[in-house]
């Protein structure tokens, strides 16, 4: 019987609250006979880990995954086929290849790099990215982010550099020894895939396509695509339905379980009306984001639905939004925890997860949202937080034009709340205390003291949210859950949970007290405490922030 191993390496870096940050490293242990090739994670040696994008590929390991095409390893590596020159995720639908006739890499960057194609029916741009711990502790990771977000299509690699805090030189070293590439070659190949994806999902000119892509010229788009593709970019328009000037819809894939009703459930007990709208088809929203191209603010709307036979959500994008694609899909996969790792976690946290499994937490499509969210939250419950939200975005945010009903405003950016006076806050209902809470922390973002994003460092966020007014900790972690991403914060202080150590699967039957994140519980979930507390709010039914 075949099984996968996880054996914790740890690295050099250490968090201030004293959480290793670690590596998975799979290792093969051959157990009993070969009969059994299913690809399998021992839940026994998941205590205490967590995990990057790096892995030691294992060629057995991974052609287990391959023959199973056991989506637990989506994205987590590819595979180049020596006999067609495609290099595919472990879960393409076409034979299995030989052993001898596959390589792995641990990513599409590499893969190309080693002169394997993408595959046309797997799609490598559509696999699952990989789950975020606090990117501050890995440098790599924070720059592959960073580059996926599409910052080398403005800023040089220096930029970068300075950006998370090392010399070009450094950066160039471990970035290469964990992705196989360098940064240049893996932003060109997240250009070239998300162009790939436009083509192929779209009906938008080969022109747009280049530009939303983070091309500079479509020549150079072209040159580059023939040249590693070994095709002209628009054979890939061949049978697309995709109309020229409609909405645009694009499939954002996920490893499985996925708890979409209890994702639902908790957006919808929060939503921001005439921002967002959650309803049984699924959940749409009003988008205003910067456009890199000209300095302008683009709004417009999209929705997303689930598609569970596909094993993903299908995002609805309209057209006003074209030049921001890359950055709208980034954020929705944020925003829904794409990326996460529902077999590991589900394991760690045991019974607690055995309810709903594949829970995610949910994320920010915008950090300051969240971030206003916690401070109305400190007085009001979630749906009355929500309600003072909607009257902010309804009075100052931008007003979207065709959108679906219910859908009528942006809300307000950094820059436009940070010139109000307190006052104005204050005719909608808000006290004092929270007006000024409010505008200190929209000034702080924009004067670039506070950055509300998963690429932040942890540490010197949080010490900031704490100086200032509006923020208790329950607050500060909250925000450091869903804005910043971090899936060991511990937002459930005021969540009444089981005293004196009863069962916590038993939860919602015994009496309840209020628990510390620093109890024995909330330890004992590290580092997946973000998710732990999800599951003490679902089973409690409590409407908290």
């Amino acid at each position: 019987m075949s099984h996968l191993k996880l054996v914790s390496v740890k690295e050099t870096t250490v968090s201030k609250s004293g959480i290793n940050r670690f590596s998975w490293i799979f290792q093969r242990a051959n157990r009993g006979t070969d009969a059994d090739t299913h690809v399998r994670f021992q839940p026994e040696s998941m205590t205490g880990m967590v995990y990057s994008r790096f892995m030691r590929l294992d060629p057995d390991t991974c052609y287990d995954a391959l023959l199973s095409r056991n989506r637990r390893f989506d994205g987590w590596f590819f595979v180049g086929v020596a006999t067609t020159g495609v290099y595919c995720r472990p879960v393409c639908p076409v034979k299995p290849p030989k052993a001898q006739n596959c390589s792995y890499y641990p990513t599409a960057a590499a893969a190309e790099k080693a002169g394997f194609r993408p595959c046309m029916r797997c799609r490598p741009e559509l696999a699952p990215g990989h789950g975020l711990l606090d990117l501050s502790g890995n440098l790599a990771d924070a720059t592959a982010t960073l580059i996926e977000d599409g910052f080398l299509n403005e800023h040089s690699v220096d930029a970068l550099a300075r950006r998370v805090g090392v010399t070009e030189r450094h950066l160039r070293r471990i970035f290469a020894a964990q992705f196989g590439v360098s940064p240049v070659e893996f932003a060109q190949t997240h250009r070239l895939l998300m162009a790939k994806r436009l083509l192929t999902d779209t009906a938008l000119p080969v022109a747009v396509v280049a530009s939303t892509a983070g091309f500079g010229s479509v020549r150079r788009f072209n040159d580059l695509f023939r040249q590693r593709y070994g095709l002209n970019p628009l054979r890939l328009r061949k049978g697309s339905g995709a109309s020229a000037d409609g909405d645009m819809t694009f499939p954002l894939p996920y490893r499985p379980p996925f708890a979409w009703a209890d994702l639902m459930r908790f957006l919808a007990q929060r939503q921001i009306g005439g921002v967002e709208r959650i309803d049984a088809q699924g959940y749409a929203r009003v988008v205003e984001l910067p456009n890199r191209n000209d300095g302008s603010r683009l709004t417009g709307w999209l929705s997303v639905a689930h598609v569970p036979q596909r094993f993903a959500l299908a995002v609805t994008v309209s057209p006003a939004l074209t030049p921001v694609v890359p950055a709208v899909l980034a954020r929705v996969r944020r925003l829904f925890d794409l990326d996460s790792r529902p077999d590991v976690i589900d394991a760690h946290l045991g019974a607690l997860a055995s309810g709903s499994p594949g829970l995610r937490v949910p994320g920010a499509f915008d950090g300051l949202e969240i971030a206003l969210r916690a401070i109305a939250g400190e007085r009001l419950a979630a749906a009355h937080a929500g309600a003072v939200l909607a009257r902010i975005a309804e009075r100052f945010g931008t007003k979207v034009e065709g959108a679906p009903p219910g859908l009528t405003h942006a809300p307000p950016s950094a820059v436009t709340l940070a010139a109000l006076p307190p006052a104005a806050l204050e005719e909608l209902g808000i006290t004092r205390e929270t007006a000024r809470a409010i505008l200190s922390l929209a000034r702080a973002v924009t004067d670039g003291m506070l950055a509300l994003e998963p690429m932040a460092p942890l540490d010197a966020t949080l010490a900031a949210l704490r100086a200032m007014p509006g923020f208790d900790e329950r607050a500060v972690q909250y925000v450091a859950m869903r804005a910043m991403a971090w899936p060991n914060a511990f937002p459930a202080d005021d969540a009444l949970l089981p005293a004196r150590g009863e069962h916590i699967e038993h939860i919602e039957h015994i009496e309840r007290s209020r628990m510390p994140s620093s109890s024995p519980h909330a330890s004992r979930w590290a580092p997946w405490r973000a998710y732990a507390a999800l599951h003490v709010w679902r089973l409690q039914g409590d409407v908290l922030r």
